[in-house]
């Protein structure tokens, strides 16, 4: 399980950086993201969760991330964090309907340096 949490923990912080990348384009372009950007936002919330559950499944079987720090830290940059930023994410976005995308990929960039230092505290960087 540690294996399929280690390539997934690669593969969230590039979904969000993706989503910010994607909405800084639309921005530039002056045009609403593809339909695609709102699959990706959905794909990237289920596997957030995902990654969430198998991470406490570790934590419960007694795995701990290698981080010379506080281990906290690799469950909230990598958990706890990055979930309120979403609900946030989806708060902000019913305010402005037509500007939804732009919350997300708001969210998309906090998150993507979230998860990546996550990814860092649990490969013991820093």
């Amino acid at each position: 399980m540690t294996f399929a949490h280690r390539i997934v923990a690669y593969a969230v912080p590039a979904g969000f950086a993706l989503l910010a990348l994607w909405a800084l384009v639309a921005w530039v372009a002056k045009r609403e993201p593809h339909r695609w950007f709102w699959v990706l936002l959905g794909t990237v919330q289920v596997v957030v969760g995902v990654q969430v559950v198998v991470g406490v499944l570790l934590l419960a079987t007694g795995a701990r991330p290698a981080t010379p720090g506080p281990q906290w830290l690799h469950y909230a940059y990598g958990g706890l964090f990055p979930v309120v930023v979403l609900v946030l994410a989806h708060r902000w976005a019913r305010r402005l309907e037509s500007l939804a995308w732009v919350a997300f990929g708001a969210a998309g960039f906090i998150n993507f340096g979230l998860t990546f230092r996550a990814l860092q505290t649990g490969l013991g960087i820093g």
